[in-house]
């Protein structure tokens, strides 16, 4: 059975930082190309961070020199620090795997850590 379980979300105040960790298990973790995705109040699913089995990284233009992705193949985690974090950063973050099998895609989702950018 495969399962992500995000963890490390919060309440912060603007400016502070946080670290986002997603836990994968049941999946050949090295495989896939993880995301981050957040959702705000009254709006669409955006993708934040992408980090592809070889490593390699992209961001949305938002949050492009404040947020890193990472992952760790060993400990089978991805995560994603956030620094200068703005109110408007404040969403449920979802973490996301993914690999294409035979020209389909397989994903799978975490169940959603809540980020509160507020003084």
């Amino acid at each position: 059975q495969v399962q992500l379980v995000e963890s490390g979300g919060g309440l912060v105040q603007p400016g502070g930082s946080l670290r986002l960790s997603c836990a994968a298990s049941g999946i050949v973790f090295r495989l896939y190309t993880m995301d981050w995705y957040r959702q705000a109040p009254g709006k669409q699913r955006e993708l934040v961070a992408t980090i592809t089995s070889g490593g390699t990284t992209n961001y949305t233009d938002t949050v492009k020199g404040r947020f890193t992705i990472s992952r760790d193949n060993a400990k089978n985690t991805v995560s994603l620090q956030m620094n200068s974090l703005k109110p408007e950063d404040t969403a449920v973050y979802y973490c996301n795997a993914r690999i294409l099998i035979f020209n389909q895609n397989r994903e799978y989702w975490g169940q959603g850590t809540q980020v509160t950018v507020s003084s």
